[in-house]
């Protein structure tokens, strides 16, 4: 491996600075976007029960605030809760847009990885040519083994441009779209919430008929 790295010259460092921190991103978004973490499952019940019983308090709602990221969400739409429809909606979406950049954290990073590796690795190749043809014109091709040095460093950072390029790409496109179905199902959880709450409230405006 050592000797592969080096065969592969300078260019060889920025690229396996770039793995390493492709991996972390990779491990540290797996932790962060866990489902059960973003959405915990019966919270918006939970959230419900509490205000048909009247036991939401600010106490309660600091509480789910830093549940969850969902909790964040939710707990924007309580403070309004005295508020019309639309201004719950606004305050949850407000939020959300929040929300939804922090669970797109480091991902432009790991895009930017996947785009930059292959062109240090096409960099690598170009100069490792340029060594070869330069070989060539001051000693000609009859000693193959000063050639292959530039062969070979024009090969090595092709591929491993291309090895750290390739799964940043397909993480980079599944955090992605992960992010994207977090937020519709963060929404729908939201709206759920706003809709049975407002409609509790319009019940209980309602005059009693006599």
């Amino acid at each position: 491996m050592f000797e592969l790295v080096q065969a592969g010259g300078w260019l060889m460092l920025p690229i396996i600075l770039s793995s390493i921190v492709s991996v972390a991103i990779v491990a540290e978004r797996f932790w962060t976007l866990r489902r059960k973490r973003i959405l915990p499952s019966g919270l918006v019940s939970a959230v419900i029960k509490l205000q048909r019983q009247k036991k939401m308090t600010r106490v309660q709602i600091d509480e789910i605030r830093e549940s969850s990221p969902l909790g964040r969400v939710l707990s924007s739409g309580l403070i309004n809760i005295e508020h019309s429809r639309e201004i719950m909606k606004q305050a949850l979406e407000e939020t959300g847009r929040q929300v939804v950049l922090e669970l797109e954290r480091f991902l432009n990073a790991l895009g930017t990885i996947a785009s930059i590796t292959p062109l240090l690795g096409l960099l690598g190749t170009v100069i490792g040519m340029i060594k070869v043809f330069s070989v060539i014109t001051t000693q000609g091709v009859g000693d193959p083994g000063i050639l292959a040095g530039g062969i070979s460093e024009a090969l090595v950072t092709t591929a491993a441009g291309l090895a750290v390029a390739i799964p940043s790409l397909i993480f980079y496109r599944y955090f992605r779209a992960h992010v994207d179905e977090l937020a519709l199902e963060m929404e729908d959880e939201a709206l759920k919430m706003v809709e049975v709450m407002q409609g509790d409230r319009e019940d209980e405006s309602e005059e009693p008929v006599l």
